[in-house]
């Protein structure tokens, strides 16, 4: 759906293996975690081109090598946050 607010939150968690996860069913199919160097590694950085039928074309980027592709919204807001978190290594 387009127009539809996202708030993104970063968060320290603490160890993963204490966390247990409820995920909705009818949003999320799997929950998986990739390490903060694993997505900066250039190996695993990529980028996807999308045109339109108008001929508009647009890029955006994609991150690889993990369990699953990361890509659309949720590797935007990667993204960005990779360009916070730590500038001048992504």
């Amino acid at each position: 759906q387009q127009g539809m607010p996202v708030a993104p939150v970063v968060a320290n968690l603490g160890p993963l293996e204490a966390l247990t996860l409820n995920p909705n069913p009818d949003e999320v199919e799997e929950v998986f975690t990739l390490p903060l160097a694993h997505l900066l590694r250039e190996e695993n950085q990529g980028y996807t081109h999308f045109r339109t039928a108008s001929g508009y074309g647009y890029t955006l980027p994609v991150f690889l090598n993990g369990p699953h592709k990361v890509w659309g919204l949720t590797a935007i807001v990667t993204e960005l946050t990779l360009e916070l978190l730590v500038p001048g290594r992504y």
